[in-house]
């Protein structure tokens, strides 16, 4: 088969029925053996293999699938675009549990448990990016990003299970869904390892088909750094009328010393330049102040590290009439109701050797640990509600509201990990 180049516009619904069984009609039998490959634009990737079982039967989709009790990975090359991504799960004769990240850990399915005879179908709209902006530009990608699977030729989904039963998938082209842009840095970004994560990658778990986001967040950025590295003018290529563009500045911003920088100098200009761009295109900007750092002082209250930023933010939600979610007045409640000592379960805290590499303790009070960058998402989503944002309608139903001032209990989150690790520090702090 020859590699996949066709707009994302003009491709084909693509159609995967898993296991040694026969194939349904319609679809592509995926072995356990296909591995990708550019030939294919198909396959197990990153040296990853589940199992297949055939349980026979007459109906050719449902009568077989892959398991694993490890972490496998199935890519699909495809062109840049928003997917409707379709996945059934389970096993005609036994129990399955199966958990899905997308891309650079994008959650998109926690913890599903299937019965003996019983399958689970559900779709999520997922955005594939590049770094294509025209014929003459492109993105300045950071040396880390460098592999992200963010940033690849491929939409890859990641299963976890114990074990997982993957049965068959579905991928077809989405080019009327809402796209989310997200504009941030290192509290935001899609962290391809663990024990990092920031509350963007956490997002698509919220919502229904229909919303995709494309987070074009990258660690250590500020406001004028993801200017330079052409990432605005990226987001502002593929933005439609409609689409969405959370922006989220200011940890970074306020170490940078030049005559005009400042929150009510550069980094106001700059957050008005960003919402006037988004709006010529037809978007609809909104302002997310910065999430708070874990800075305890007296009295186990939170003391404010960010200066007049998160200000800013306000101001000029009001002065252009953006939408606002106030993330730094809800992080700040959500840790104080942690508390000192227990919020530290929500950052990258590890004693030494706690952690593959790590000979020495990490203590990060800035970038979280996926338990907190879910924390975090669902205040960005508490905070969509307030505003009263369209895209709540696309929230998947049953949501139930959250509160910062009462997280979920620790010990009921649940967040296999995935093969890839680093103890570095994401840039920014």
């Amino acid at each position: 088969m020859a590699a996949i180049t066709l707009s994302a516009t003009a491709q084909p619904a693509r159609k995967f029925d898993f296991g040694p069984g026969k194939a349904a009609v319609g679809y592509q039998q995926v072995l356990p053996t296909a591995v990708y490959s550019k030939e294919t634009g198909y396959g197990f990737d990153f040296g990853t293999a589940p199992t297949g079982v055939d349980r026979g039967g007459k109906n050719a989709l449902t009568g077989d699938f892959v398991t694993s009790r490890q972490p496998f990975y199935f890519s699909v090359a495809v062109p840049e675009g928003n997917y409707n991504v379709t996945v059934t799960l389970g096993d005609r004769q036994g129990a399955s549990s199966n958990f899905i990240k997308a891309e650079s850990r994008r959650l998109l399915l926690q913890t599903t448990a299937t019965k003996p005879g019983k399958l689970y179908t559900q779709t999520w709209t997922i955005n594939v990016k590049n770094r294509r902006i025209n014929d003459a530009q492109q993105v300045s990608l950071k040396p880390r990003e460098v592999g992200k699977l963010d940033w690849d030729d491929r939409l890859t989904l990641e299963l976890d299970g114990e074990p997982s039963a993957l049965v068959a998938l579905e991928i077809t082209p989405a080019p009327t869904a809402t796209t989310v842009f997200l504009a941030g840095n290192s509290t935001v970004v899609n962290q391809d390892d663990e024990p990092w994560a920031a509350w963007g990658q956490m997002l698509p778990s919220f919502f229904g088909p229909g919303v995709a986001v494309a987070n074009h967040a990258e660690s250590g950025l500020s406001l004028a750094s993801f200017l330079s590295s052409h990432r605005l003018e990226k987001v502002l290529s593929v933005m439609k009328p409609g689409d969405y563009l959370f922006i989220e500045f200011g940890h970074n911003d306020q170490k940078e010393k030049g005559p005009n920088d400042g929150p009510f100098l550069a980094y106001t200009e700059r957050l008005k330049l960003f919402v006037s761009e988004a709006r010529k295109k037809g978007g609809i900007p909104v302002l997310v102040t910065s999430t708070s750092r874990r800075s305890f002082g007296a009295g186990g209250k939170i003391e404010n590290s960010l200066g007049d930023f998160p200000a800013a933010v306000r101001q000029v939600a009001q002065q252009e009439n953006v939408p606002l979610i106030d993330l730094n007045a809800m992080t700040t409640t959500l840790y104080e109701a942690m508390g000192e000592e227990e919020s530290k379960k929500a950052f990258v805290h590890y004693p030494a050797n706690s952690y593959p590499g790590q000979p020495q303790p990490l203590a990060d009070n800035t970038h979280f640990n996926p338990y907190g960058a879910y924390e975090i998402a669902r205040c960005v989503v508490e905070g969509m509600k307030t505003a009263k944002l369209g895209l709540v309608k696309y929230l998947r139903p049953g949501l139930p509201p959250f509160d910062p001032a009462h997280p979920d209990a620790l010990a009921a989150w649940r967040w296999p990990e995935s093969p890839r690790s680093a103890v570095t520090k994401p840039d920014g702090s």
